[in-house]
């Protein structure tokens, strides 16, 4: 049964009530609230924003009040989540917001939280080029590679990114999984640009990581 908290949380996140969504975060805190939950009621929000965008009922600039909420939200709950795991490594992932597009908030969510899970990942930052991705992939042999974009003029430079790792010579790096994410991501685009799996959500996309290794293995 969905806790009325959380609906609160999203409703205020909804409409940009930036002090009471921090407040309403404290307080689910002091509750015992576990820092994921909020995370994921805080995608929710931002996806559901996103949609409001895209229909017209939002300017960016409500984007990008909502990108800020957001950043406080990971501010105060990133230094209350620690790793969950120890010693080796679970695996390394390369990670990028792919070119023509600047928009990092979801790469840097997923950035974390595989941190947080034991993972070593190389950030690349945004606005990557399909051949800086390839030459990283060369230099530091990840065993898998993750692909962020969030407008449609990402999914070109996705397509473009996996068909050149597809191409080097060394077929084991050719071969290296691809996951593309993002909140306009779907399968049809996953078939367009080719990767191997999609997820619009920084939680599941952590959980697909460990199940592609636990196959690999």
């Amino acid at each position: 049964m969905q806790n009325p908290e959380n609906d609160r949380l999203i409703e205020d996140f909804l409409e940009l009530e930036e002090q009471s969504v921090l407040e309403l975060v404290q307080e689910r805190l002091t509750a015992g609230d576990s820092p994921l939950d909020i995370i994921a009621d805080a995608q929710t929000a931002m996806r559901l924003v996103g949609e409001r965008y895209e229909e017209g009922k939002y300017y960016i600039s409500s984007m990008m009040m909502a990108s800020e909420i957001f950043r406080e939200i990971m501010e105060i709950l990133e230094p209350l989540m620690t790793l969950e795991h120890e010693g080796a490594t679970a695996g390394r992932i390369l990670l990028c917001t792919v070119q023509g597009d600047i928009h990092d908030i979801g790469k840097n969510l997923l950035g974390v939280l595989l941190r947080l899970n034991g993972f070593t990942v190389t950030d690349l930052g945004q606005d990557t080029a399909p051949e800086t991705v390839v030459q990283e992939v060369e230099k530091t042999r990840p065993d898998i590679v993750a692909l962020s974009g969030l407008i449609t003029l990402s999914y070109e430079s996705m397509k473009r990114t996996i068909q050149l790792i597809r191409e080097i010579e060394d077929q084991t790096l050719a071969q290296t999984p691809v996951i593309i994410g993002g909140g306009t991501i779907n399968e049809m685009v996953s078939t367009f640009v080719g990767a191997d799996y999609w997820s619009i959500d920084a939680i599941y996309a952590v959980q697909l990581c460990r199940q592609i290794l636990e196959e690999k293995s």
